[in-house]
């Protein structure tokens, strides 16, 4: 079993954090206005979505070089919605449209392919189990 950790701090003077895997990093906060954000970053809500979107558009680069096809373009829209209180994500849809070389390959099979080998929708689609251990 492979496993992912990441980090996040508190950004000083600020009430939001920054999060890091190695040099990368990404800062994460709510939307100005919205108890203490300053909009400095991604909500919780797009950081889904761009989780759903981004592992998709690698599955992509992936299957296609295991069939022997380069992708010259990928485009890919996600949509998450959310309902409930808490909210919570009821629903996502991805649409996605991409060029290659050769030509005449079979873009739909190769995008089927590479959704359903989406560790992120994976996960959500069969309820990734999500626990708070204690510090």
């Amino acid at each position: 079993m492979a496993t992912t950790h990441v980090e996040l701090r508190s950004m000083p003077g600020t009430q939001a954090a920054t999060g890091w895997v190695g040099g990368h990093t990404v800062t994460v906060d709510r939307a100005e206005g919205v108890a203490g954000g300053a909009g400095l970053g991604f909500n919780g809500n797009q950081l889904l979505a761009l989780a759903i979107g981004g592992c998709f558009c690698n599955d992509l680069h992936t299957t296609a070089h295991a069939m022997g096809v380069i992708l010259t373009e990928v485009a890919v829209s996600v949509e998450v919605d959310f309902a409930g209180e808490p909210p919570m994500a009821v629903g996502a849809r991805l649409t996605a449209q991409a060029s290659a070389l050769p030509r005449d390959v079979d873009m739909q099979q190769l995008i089927d392919r590479a959704f359903a080998a989406s560790a992120v929708g994976n996960s959500l689609r069969r309820g990734v189990r999500v626990e708070l251990a204690a510090a």
